[in-house]
C-alpha cells in the first residue's frame, strides 16, 4: 500500500532526505537500503564519525558497506583535531550543494541531533572553543564532579541548565565555556539566532521504538560486539599516541572515555563493560527526547520496519 511521507521546507526547492534516529536504531542498514533502490547519496550527521581511527566504537560502516553505499562526511579529522557544528553545516551544505548540481538527491543519516538543528535552522553566534578555559572547567569536574557543574550552570544559566541533563558533560562543558568566555548565557545566545532556513524540501524519517527495552536490549549486545571485534586495543592505540587526553571530544564519545578509564586501570573490565552500555543508553535517551521534539517527522516504530516499504514509500513522495 502506497503511503504518503509528508515533506517539509520549500515546497520548489531540491529535495532532500533525513534518516534520524537513536543509537542501533538501524539507520545505517535504511541507508543502505534507500542508496540501491534511490537516485541518492549518504552525508553523515555523526560527531563521532568524523574521526580518523575510530572505527569500532563509533559502529563506522565497514569497508565493504562504504564500497556498497559511499558515506560523505566520514574520517575527516583527526582526534586530536576540533570539529564543530558550525564546521559539519558547512560541510554538509557544500557536499548537499554537490549532489543535487549532480541531480541526485542529499541522504542525511545521523544520530547527531544538534548537527541536524544547526543544518536546518542555522547557527546562533557563540564564540569558539578557548582551551585554557575548558581545561579548568575539566579540571574543575574532576575534582567536583558533574553534578557540582550541573548545579554551577544553573546558577549562571537556569534555562540551558533545565535544558541539558546533569548526565551529560559535554553540553554542561560548552554552556559554561560559553558563558566564561562572553559573559552571556548560552540559552541568551541561541535566542539570538538568525532565520537561516535550508534551501531544501526535506522527507524527515525518524525511527523510533515503541518498547524502550528493545533498544536498551540492541544497545547491550553491540557493545558486547564491538568489544569483541577489538575495542579495547583501538582504545589502546589511541591513548598510546601520547598526544590525546579523555578530556577531548573525540574520547568522550560513549565507549571512549569507559575503556580509556579501564585501560588506566580505574575500573575493572565488568564495571567498564556496565558502565558503557549505560552511557549508551543515557546518549540514546537523549537523542529520544530531542526527536520526539523534532517536528514533521515521518515516524516508523522499529519493532514493525518493513525496510522494502519504507523504501518504496519513499520512492514515490520523491517522485510524485
Amino acid at each position: 500500500m502506497f503511503l504518503r511521507i509528508q515533506s517539509c521546507g520549500l515546497a520548489d526547492a531540491p529535495k532532500a532526505v533525513f534518516i534520524m534516529g537513536p543509537t542501533a536504531s538501524g539507520k545505517t542498514a535504511l541507508a543502505v537500503e534507500c542508496v540501491q533502490h534511490l537516485p541518492c547519496d549518504i552525508i553523515s550527521v555523526d560527531s563521532a564519525l568524523v574521526y580518523r581511527g575510530m572505527d569500532i566504537g563509533t559502529a563506522k560502516p565497514d569497508a565493504d558497506t562504504l564500497r556498497l553505499a559511499p558515506h560523505r562526511l566520514i574520517d575527516l579529522v583527526d582526534p586530536a583535531e576540533a570539529y564543530s557544528a558550525a564546521s559539519f553545516r558547512d560541510d554538509a551544505l557544500r557536499e548537499m550543494a554537490e549532489i543535487t548540481a549532480r541531480g541526485r538527491i542529499p541522504l542525511l543519516v545521523g544520530g547527531t541531533m544538534l548537527y541536524f538543528r544547526a543544518l536546518q535552522q542555522g547557527l546562533s553566534p557563540l564564540p569558539s572553543a578557548e582551551p585554557a578555559i575548558r581545561e579548568q572547567l575539566a579540571r574543575e569536574a574532576a575534582e567536583k564532579g558533574w553534578l557540582h557543574m550541573h548545579q554551577k550552570l544553573a546558577a549562571v544559566d537556569p534555562v540551558s541548565a533545565g535544558r541539558i541533563h546533569p548526565n551529560d558533560p559535554q553540553r554542561i562543558q560548552r554552556a559554561l565555556e560559553v558563558h566564561a568566555a562572553s559573559g552571556i548565557a548560552m540559552s541568551q545566545l541561541w535566542s539570538q539566532q538568525h532565520d537561516n532556513p535550508l534551501p531544501y524540501d526535506v522527507i524527515k524519517i525518524a525511527l523510533l521504538p515503541a518498547d524502550r527495552e528493545l533498544l536498551r536490549d540492541r544497545i547491550a549486545q553491540r557493545f558486547q560486539q564491538m568489544l569483541e571485534q577489538g575495542l579495547v586495543n583501538e582504545v589502546r592505540a589511541l591513548r598510546d599516541r601520547g598526544d590525546l587526553a579523555v578530556s577531548m571530544p573525540s574520547m568522550r564519545c560513549v565507549g571512549y572515555r569507559q575503556v580509556w578509564e579501564y585501560l588506566e586501570e580505574k575500573t575493572d573490565y565488568p564495571l567498564m563493560v556496565a558502565k558503557g552500555i549505560h552511557a549508551t543508553r543515557q546518549l540514546a535517551k537523549r537523542q529520544l527526547t530531542w526527536l520526539r521534539k523534532e517536528p514533521d517527522c515521518n515516524v516508523f516504530e522499529i519493532e514493525r520496519l518493513d525496510t522494502g516499504e519504507l523504501v518504496k514509500n519513499l520512492k514515490n513522495s520523491l517522485c510524485s
